[in-house]
């Protein structure tokens, strides 16, 4: 390709795409000092009536203003740097995105894990719900257009179809103009989207078709649909999915809009339900009924009761009391066994726990006094490791979005403080040198190791994650509490 100047002014490395609407260059911003990396859109109308043209300018300049208020609100959209028309075409420059597609990340490391999609979802979510409250549906998401950004690994939603509809502009009969084409990609996009009528739901539908191809590896065009309901036939795909997950992603791929969630802040909250929304620190416990011993039935006494009468009335008062006691002090102690080392399990959604049971669900396992249910000593004692499902990442995806305290880990063993810990490496796909650390986490459903200790990339982890990396590590040295060494 011939080096080209575009406007005078940036200067084409190389072409990143072609389409029927244009072509994407990468390029250098030549009046900058440091000649900053910039992407530059060539978009071309379908007509070159000059009366159509006239429309699309004024379309374009629209969109293009939205675009700029988008990316300078919110760094997972690109920032919008210029944009100008030459040769009867138009332009747009942008903020150059610095990662790899989604479609790039399985190609180089295969499917996703549960953790790593639900992790998608909590930071993808709230982008979506910002750009839904300007009153703007993005129309085509889809794994090529969300790149993980290098620096810290956040998704960046690009290529907004907006700008593409503008191009499509034409004057319909009624001398009107209108769009003669439909924004999305099929497989991705819903009926009515296809229909030209999009909602909001339409983004959240084919954010689920895209996390489907992560967790199987299947394209939207490559799975069936049910003759009868419409809906999309995957689960078979996905074994190693919750049932909790799956029902999230069922409902956001829902046939009809009104079946779907309505809204992005509504799935991003039913999956915050999920993904612990109550910090693990103090347990919610249900206070136990206590049942006092009934009341003694009112008995007519002769007004010169006999010392024998008065006597025995006492022994009976006496007895009750004294029952009283003995039951009050068998419920305490049975109170105070099952809530020894009470294990949270915090996956069950609001809608599901039960009545008489405050959220989070305490799963309180078998007491045996000489035998704690976690180990608290070293592997060179006691070399058994807990149940795999006694502790999950669903229960420390909040160590990724606050600062951990001391009342967050005082009372767990050394065991759980580990496992706390290394969850943050082990939801990015680390692996772990020590032998029995790695098989905890292997059987995991939500791990999908990607990176040998030697080569994991740090800068993976946010600030907060590094903080609390190295709190919990020194909360553990300070009080000696290690279990994998």
């Amino acid at each position: 390709m011939t080096i080209q100047l575009l406007n005078d002014r940036y200067q084409v490395i190389r072409t990143l795409g072609a389409g029927g609407f244009g072509e994407t260059y990468l390029a250098e911003d030549t009046y900058m000092p440091s000649k900053r990396r910039c992407v530059v859109k060539q978009l071309r109308p379908i007509h070159n009536n000059p009366q159509i043209y006239q429309l699309v300018q004024e379309r374009f300049q629209r969109e293009a203003a939205i675009l700029e208020e988008l990316g300078g609100a919110n760094d997972q959209i690109p920032a919008l740097y210029a944009y100008f028309s030459s040769g009867g075409q138009f332009y747009l420059v942008q903020e150059w995105v610095e990662g790899d597609t989604l479609t790039e990340k399985v190609q180089k490391q295969g499917l996703f894990s549960e953790g790593a999609v639900q992790t998608l979802f909590m930071n993808l979510l709230p982008v979506l719900d910002y750009v839904h409250s300007k009153h703007i549906v993005h129309r085509d998401i889809k794994p090529d257009n969300i790149i993980v950004r290098y620096r810290d690994a956040k998704p960046v939603l690009i290529d907004f179809g907006a700008v593409r509809e503008s191009m499509g502009t034409v004057v319909n009969s009624q001398g009107n103009p209108t769009s003669s084409i439909v924004i999305g990609t099929p497989g991705y996009m819903p009926s009515e989207q296809a229909a030209g009528r999009p909602v909001y739901s339409s983004d959240l539908y084919s954010l689920g078709m895209t996390v489907i191809y992560l967790l199987t590896g299947k394209l939207a065009q490559q799975l069936e649909t049910d003759s009868q309901t419409g809906e999309i036939i995957w689960r078979q795909y996905a074994s190693h999915v919750s049932s909790i997950m799956t029902r999230v992603i069922d409902r956001a791929i829902a046939y009809h809009p009104r079946d779907r969630y309505p809204t992005a802040r509504a799935m991003l909250d039913s999956l915050q339900s999920i993904a612990n929304p109550i910090p693990p620190t103090q347990p919610l416990l249900t206070q136990p009924t206590v049942v006092s011993a009934p009341p003694p039935q009112t008995v007519p006494v002769k007004p010169q009761p006999s010392p024998q009468s008065s006597s025995q009335n006492n022994i009976l008062m006496g007895s009750l009391i004294a029952g009283g006691l003995i039951g009050a002090s068998v419920i305490i102690s049975q109170v105070l066994l099952k809530s020894s080392q009470p294990i949270v399990d915090k996956t069950v959604l609001p809608s599901e726990t039960p009545s008489n049971v405050t959220s989070p669900v305490i799963k309180t396992p078998t007491f045996t006094p000489t035998t704690p249910s976690v180990p608290t000593q070293s592997p060179s004692s006691d070399t058994s490791i807990p149940p795999v499902d006694t502790i999950t990442l669903n229960n420390y995806l909040w160590l990724s979005k606050r600062l951990v305290t001391d009342a967050d880990l005082d009372g767990k063993s050394g065991f759980e403080l580990d496992i706390m810990r290394n969850s943050i490496f082990a939801s990015y796909g680390r692996r772990f040198d020590n032998v029995e650390l790695q098989n905890y986490f292997n059987n995991q459903p939500w791990y999908h190791p990607i990176y040998s200790p030697k080569t994991f990339p740090a800068k993976l982890l946010t600030k907060l994650e590094q903080q609390n990396v190295e709190y919990i590590s020194k909360y553990q040295v300070n009080t000696g509490l290690r279990y994998f060494k």
